[in-house]
């Protein structure tokens, strides 16, 4: 597991992504260099549940609100919030210089393993294996969780690869597959203490 480089005094960076459709109306506030807090309100229980925990354990302070057309279903409200986030991860990163970059870490949940690892370079590519078998958890339609992953790793501009290695519960699989992304971008979007992107190409 990686671990996160020494603390950079700095400026905290911050985003605010508000995305009004006739499917949806957001409003979202992500501050990298927080402590976890959270305000979350989708009108979807478990994908609250996923918000909430990636921001507590990346370190992210999240303030999140989704007006959404559930009566149709949960996949307008999912995808959207996805790509909010992913938004405002990718405003708060600015130019991404002197970030780690680089991350991979495990999270387990119990009988449940997963993998996360994570380039924030700016060619969006999602690559998501979570092995879940049930319809639905909670009112989230298991088929959008990891269109959910691969919305926000698009949205945020960066490279993913989340896996769930093994496990019997699917709350515990997606569960944990939050919680490994979350360490993953703890750790990536860490400053180094160095203004150059790290990069071979002088720009990320």
């Amino acid at each position: 597991m990686n671990t996160a480089p020494p603390a950079v005094d700095a400026p905290p960076r911050t985003a605010e992504i508000r995305r009004t459709t006739r499917e949806t109306d957001i409003s979202c506030t992500l501050t990298l260099d927080g402590a976890g807090e959270t305000d979350i309100a989708t009108g979807i229980g478990f994908l609250d549940h996923m918000l909430d925990t990636i921001a507590r354990h990346a370190s992210f302070d999240l303030t999140l609100r989704c007006e959404g057309d559930l009566r149709i279903d949960d996949h307008h409200t999912a995808e959207d919030c996805a790509i909010t986030l992913g938004q405002a991860l990718d405003k708060a990163l600015a130019d991404r210089a002197g970030v780690a970059r680089f991350a991979d870490a495990f999270a387990p949940l119990d009988e449940a393993l997963a993998r996360a690892v994570l380039d924030l370079v700016t060619r969006p590519v999602a690559v998501v294996n979570l092995a879940l078998d049930r319809e639905r958890i909670g009112a989230l339609a298991c088929e959008n969780i990891p269109h959910f992953f691969r919305t926000l790793a698009v949205s945020a501009r960066c490279t993913l690869h989340l896996d769930v290695l093994r496990g019997e519960n699917d709350h515990h699989k997606a569960e944990a597959a939050c919680k490994a992304l979350a360490l993953a971008l703890r750790y990536a979007v860490a400053r180094t203490g160095d203004a150059r992107p790290r990069s071979t190409k002088g720009s990320l």
